[in-house]
């Protein structure tokens, strides 16, 4: 396979050219996904870190190399992962629950995700848990034999697998003991389910490691198995676990009553969260209220617990994630394997009254853990503070693999940076927003700006206020009217401006851009009805 000669992932039709040259023994790579996960679980400076319980996470995160400013391109789950799959900005900007007819909600036939090059170029590949971006892609990729489910919610009623595990260790599926639950606009009517703690129906206790993530661990632990047996160490392996946790509906097992009462005392609400219900006229695009209608966590006592579930589902799934690491270890793979630890997207966690993600530009739904160890741990521990995105997550394996593809990538390998040869990457860096409890075109860009902080800048099409925020600021206060960062602001702009230029991808946004930011930007003439369309 050791080849430098053109190959195709299709090589009927010529289909998705490439290069394989590795650079010596090729690792195995396991790569490890979770769900809607805040800040609070991964950020070393956030006070509520030194509570939680999470020694699994915080051993990925200490003996690879830490991106401390990793975004996503997307706050939905199948945007995201579209994104990062293919290594390009994605077309997909809602997920399939709530997308209108003629949507795209599943990656296309002619689309390519990373997993398929390492396939090709003689990897074992194999996959447990979620997909979101359509089974087709992740077929091709792991072949038929993968099992991956396409929708948001966890299958815990209708994954006959699952209910197979219980069944071989006696327990009966989970029901809520106590429930949390939202209000609706009128807030006095129950509205959504967040979860909550469960038990067997009839009273019993539920134990742990029945939960839905331990199950995908164990799958994980079997996969590997099959994957050792069936390649007898002749190949490398690919291993993707893609957590759903920790997403709601929380399942919180009995066993977690102590931690309960632990964290309830440590939890506080943010300060927004009481600023958010005053009732004063908040200048913020209206989005964030119609997800508040939504979610309908009014009350301060449910607004705590949701952040104590929260806080148990993340620690539950650490232990999940605790188990994957040892079976590495007892076969001694996880010291020559890249482990790379990532998040989907982000959860606001009652930060302006809010929970959940959103399709909004805040900085608690676009920022997500990474981090990436390299064989033989090669400069773990290292943090990387430059802006970074899991479009590079691709670029990145590639390099790991040898493999050269023609297709565009948006991302740039991460390597450089782990290994200390650069100190930053020359790519602008977009995130956007599209369809979801409401629409909201936005898209907004990091930057470091000439002061030497780093910047998150969002601007909403159809809302009169923009946002900025400085992404140091624990409080996450939005900037864009505050007369003193007026010249960070501007700054920022005439960036996104020249980036939404420059791409006829980003023509759907600079056109109204242009014309609402036009004392900024510095362009001269230009086809404003767009004649002459490329």
């Amino acid at each position: 396979m050791q080849s430098s000669r053109k190959q195709y992932l299709n090589a009927r039709a010529g289909e998705h050219g490439f290069r394989h040259e590795p650079a010596g023994e090729r690792p195995h790579i396991f790569f490890i996904t979770v769900d809607m996960i805040p800040p609070e679980a991964y950020a070393l400076d956030h006070p509520l870190r030194e509570h939680l319980r999470t020694p699994n996470i915080d051993r990925l995160m200490s003996q690879g190399t830490r991106f401390t400013h990793a975004f996503s391109v997307s706050p939905l789950c199948g945007p995201s992962r579209a994104g990062y799959l293919t290594g390009r900005y994605p077309y997909l900007l809602v997920n399939e629950e709530r997308a209108h007819e003629g949507f795209e909600v599943e990656l296309r036939h002619s689309d390519a995700i990373f997993p398929e090059y390492l396939r090709a170029t003689g990897y074992h590949t194999r996959h447990v848990g979620k997909c979101h971006v359509g089974t087709e892609r992740f077929r091709a990729a792991f072949s038929e034999n993968d099992t991956p489910w396409n929708r948001w919610a966890p299958p815990l009623t209708d994954d006959d697998d699952y209910l197979r595990y219980l069944r071989e260790v006696g327990v009966q599926p989970p029901q809520f003991r106590e429930e949390l639950r939202g209000l609706r606009p009128d807030r006095r009517t129950p509205g959504n389910s967040y979860g909550g703690w469960i038990e067997q129906p009839g009273g019993g206790e539920f134990p742990e490691e029945a939960t839905y993530s331990s199950y995908l661990a164990w799958l994980a632990c079997e996969t590997l198995e099959s994957a050792l047996a069936q390649t007898g160490g002749a190949q490398p392996i690919y291993l993707q676990l893609d957590f759903f946790a920790p997403h709601q509906p929380f399942l919180i097992p009995g066993c977690y009553a102590d931690r309960a009462e632990e964290l309830r005392q440590v939890i506080k609400l943010p300060d927004s969260y009481a600023e958010a219900l005053s009732g004063s006229r908040h200048l913020w695009p209206r989005v964030y209220d119609f997800y508040r209608l939504n979610w309908g966590l009014y009350e301060e006592e449910a607004a705590r617990e949701y952040m104590v579930l929260n806080c148990l589902q993340i620690e539950t799934l650490d232990r999940a994630l605790g188990r994957v690491l040892e079976a590495l270890d007892e076969r001694g793979l996880y010291n020559d394997a890249a482990v790379i630890f990532a998040g989907d997207h982000g959860e606001m966690n009652c930060e302006r009254a809010l929970i959940d993600k959103g399709v909004y530009g805040h900085p608690k739904v676009a920022g997500v853990p990474l981090s990436i160890k390299l064989p033989r741990n090669e400069n773990a521990g290292a943090s990387v503070t430059a802006p970074v995105s899991l479009l590079d997550l691709a670029p990145t394996v590639f390099e790991l693999a040898g493999i050269t593809p023609d297709d565009r990538l948006d991302g740039q390998s991460l390597v450089p940076l782990i290994r200390g040869t650069k100190t930053a990457l020359d790519r602008p860096l977009l995130f956007e927003c599209g369809w979801h409890v409401c629409p909201n075109p936005a898209v907004a860009t990091f930057a470091k700006l000439d002061d030497g902080r780093l910047y998150m800048y969002t601007y909403n099409l159809t809302s009169e206020f923009d946002e900025l925020y400085d992404l140091a600021d624990p409080a996450y206060r939005d900037l864009a009217r505050d007369p003193e960062y007026a010249e960070q602001k501007a700054g920022i702009i005439r960036r996104l401006g020249a980036i939404l230029e420059a791409d006829p991808r980003w023509r759907c946004y600079w056109h109204t851009f242009r014309l609402d930011k036009y004392e900024l930007l510095d362009f001269e003439g230009g086809d404003l009805q767009m004649f002459r369309p490329e």
